[in-house]
């Protein structure tokens, strides 16, 4: 049976390892981005990065400039029905339940999600040979609603406009606690480098749920969560977008 995020997120409420909170509609900045306050507090004693609350579909374009070098990287952003009801609410948006903005509900939604924390990477990590690339914050972010469904997109800015020719570029979206889940579902593209291959690389989800179950049954039940450390796991649940361009 192949899982997916989603199934992974029914299993974890299963084994009694996520509480949805459906009351209590105050946000808070949390793990870069906004979650239900009410949520936060009943999952404090728990191991944030052992499930994911919010599901996430993403799309990528890779922009390449005419002397072939790396430019951009447009990310998508199609948050989940349950989140963009919970935002909707919170945001007092889409008064009418159906499922579209007005005009100015549509400018109120606008960079809601774009007012990013210190040093906060944007779910988006690009390596190109195995070199993490440094990128700006997000810029042109623009919001809104489609069949009730909140999505957002972003530009980032790539340091330095490296060249990809010759070698490999790897893109991939995640959150490393995995508070959020993402699903590269939305179209992929390259723009700018018509001799520019891509590949997608997904993860073996049945495999990692079963590292992460084995884990979590070495945790002691008694200890303090908050003391211990607990891995990363969100990239080993991420797809990975590889490009390659040919040598010059």
């Amino acid at each position: 049976m192949h899982l997916t995020h989603r199934d992974i997120g029914k299993l974890m409420r299963l084994f009694g390892y996520v509480i949805e909170a459906r009351l209590g509609l105050t946000y808070l900045w949390n793990m870069n981005r906004f979650v239900p306050l009410a949520a936060v507090a009943l999952l404090a004693p728990l191991p944030a990065q052992a499930h994911p609350h919010v599901f996430i579909d993403a799309g990528l374009e890779v922009i390449f400039n005419e002397a072939g070098q790396l430019t951009h990287i447009k990310v998508t952003w199609a948050y989940d029905d349950f989140y963009s009801l919970l935002l909707s609410e919170d945001m007092k948006l889409d008064a009418d339940g159906d499922g579209a903005l007005t005009p100015e509900e549509e400018a109120e939604l606008q960079g809601f999600d774009s007012n990013w924390a210190e040093g906060y990477n944007g779910d988006l990590v690009a390596r190109l040979d195995g070199q993490t690339l440094k990128m700006s914050g997000p810029i042109q972010s623009e919001a809104r609603m489609i069949m009730g469904r909140i999505v957002s997109t972003h530009l980032r800015e790539v340091t330095g406009t490296p060249v990809v020719a010759g070698e490999t570029l790897s893109v991939k979206v995640f959150d490393e606690t995995y508070y959020t889940a993402y699903d590269l579902t939305l179209p992929v593209t390259i723009v700018g480098a018509d001799g520019c291959a891509k590949e997608r690389f997904d993860p073996d989800i049945d495999a990692e749920m079963s590292r992460m179950q084995a884990f979590l049954q070495t945790l002691d039940t008694d200890a303090d969560l908050e003391e211990m450390e607990i891995p990363m796991m969100g990239e080993a649940f991420a797809t990975d977008l590889q490009i390659s361009c040919p040598a010059s």
